[in-house]
């Protein structure tokens, strides 16, 4: 199967590069920073993990698949001794203590981390606008969004920058900008990958989630970063995806979509048109297809947001400038507070803070916040009994096309609205991934719980088909 990783590791053992040499071509991609995906590189630690990559192949010792591969990081997880600023100017001097647990697996495999990745400022937005770095340029467009909030991540990808990057999916932060730069973005089943050391937005739907471009690197990196952390208790063990089972789709019988997500208004007809197009090349390989339904946008969309927002004022909550962050000093202790968290919060994240707060209080939180836990449940009910019927769900990623820069911001509510269709499956902590095919933003394909091969296998199979 075709993988970037593969063949740049063959490369390296052939000697036909330098890691020093690779890691430094990758750095000077990234150094104009034309896109807004860089908030810092990680020039000399990158530097001096490829000099000791080299040393050992000259040694002619054997290296691992991933070791001296470069790799991106969203700006929201841990690395020891680096800037960790979650793109806002609370944690803008902020370097961490110690690393997350999927970087450091990344790290212990040998690969390289060369930069930390611009997003929406604590994963709070769908467009990597809410940012103090600028917003984000789309890879095939630069009028155009990177999406959100991995946006850097996503387009350092597209534009070759890095070989792999690692983002996190709470709503569609990872699946979002795969589409909208039209490369492969996996949030995979809640708990496969520890979240120690991910700056918490919505810990009840928080994923760790790799971006690339190709199948076969997905699998490897999946691969590697997932399995039990006993500093995570969401944790589960989960069986390695060999790549021959990746290259079988004979299982998948029967697929579905959301005929909602379709017939709804707020698609756009290109987008509607080029999804049916694809199901109909997918019923002539002999797959059924089924409709199905399910909640509609704006249910999904109200409740994810309800508890999205609760999470996040509680997780935030933390942040007063007390023990760490960027602390404004105010008349006494209380002013203190107040200052430094609404100088230091963007408009969206106090927008987030304020919404999760007021569906939290006393009188709206029997009406709003515990009714949302209870939709939460019915929607994992009703994905229980799809799966009954169908192996995989498909849908599209967006209902629009990326919107030109400075769009979403002048109306928060159209940003929200363009979660639509991958809330659902993050309410459902479901494996979900998109793949670069079908629509222009690309196509969502989910599965049950744990079944995460079954995506890739899926994901393979339609390379010849759409």
């Amino acid at each position: 199967m075709e993988s970037q990783i593969r063949e740049i590791h063959q490369q390296l053992v052939d000697q036909k590069i330098s890691c020093i040499a690779l890691v430094q071509e990758k750095l000077n991609l990234l150094k104009p920073n034309s896109h807004n995906t860089v908030n810092s590189l990680l020039e000399n630690l990158a530097l001096e993990k490829a000099q000791k990559v080299d040393e050992k192949i000259k040694r002619g010792e054997k290296i691992g698949l991933l070791e001296g591969i470069p790799f991106g990081v969203k700006d929201v997880f841990m690395l020891q001794g680096t800037y960790t600023t979650a793109s806002a100017d609370f944690l803008k001097n902020y370097k961490a203590a110690y690393t997350a647990t999927a970087i450091q697996k990344l790290m212990d495999a040998g690969a390289i981390p060369i930069v930390k990745e611009n997003c929406d400022s604590f994963g709070h937005g769908s467009s990597s606008e809410n940012t103090i770095f600028g917003a984000v340029k789309n890879a095939l467009n630069s009028d155009l969004v990177g999406g959100g909030s991995s946006g850097g991540s996503a387009v350092n990808v597209a534009k070759n920058h890095t070989v792999f990057s690692i983002g996190g999916d709470t709503g569609g932060s990872v699946r979002q900008p795969a589409g909208y730069n039209n490369v492969y973005g996996l949030k995979p089943t809640y708990g496969r990958i520890s979240r120690f050391g991910l700056l918490a937005y919505a810990s009840s739907t928080d994923c760790v989630g790799p971006i690339t471009t190709t199948i076969e690197d997905l699998r490897i990196v999946l691969n590697t970063i997932s399995g039990i952390d006993v500093k995570d208790q969401t944790t589960y063990f989960s069986e390695e995806i060999s790549e021959e089972k990746i290259a079988k789709s004979d299982e998948i019988k029967t697929i579905g979509y959301f005929k909602n997500f379709i017939e709804n208004d707020a698609i756009d007809a290109t987008i509607k048109s080029d999804f049916l197009t694809a199901i109909e090349k997918i019923k002539a390989t002999g797959i059924q297809v089924k409709e199905l339904n399910f909640f509609d946008s704006e249910i999904l969309i109200a409740t994810y947001y309800t508890l999205a927002m609760a999470e996040t004022a509680s997780n935030l909550s933390r942040l007063d400038g007390t023990n760490y962050g960027n602390r404004l000093e105010g008349k006494n202790l209380k002013d203190t507070y107040s200052i430094t968290r609404s100088k230091n919060f963007s408009d969206e994240t106090k927008r987030r803070i304020v919404g999760g707060n007021q569906v939290l209080s006393q009188g709206f939180s029997d009406d709003i916040y515990l009714k949302a836990l209870s939709i939460r449940d019915q929607i994992a009910e009703n994905f229980e009994n799809d799966f009954r019927e169908v192996d995989v769900i498909i849908s599209p990623v967006t209902p629009n096309s990326p919107p030109k820069i400075g769009d979403s911001l002048k109306d928060p509510l159209a940003m929200y609205l363009s979660d639509a269709y991958t809330v659902g499956f993050s309410l459902g902590q479901l494996p979900t991934l998109t793949i670069p095919q079908g629509t222009s933003t690309g196509m969502q394909l989910s599965a049950a719980k744990n079944n995460d091969e079954l995506l890739l296998k899926f994901a393979n199979f339609l390379k010849g088909v759409i």
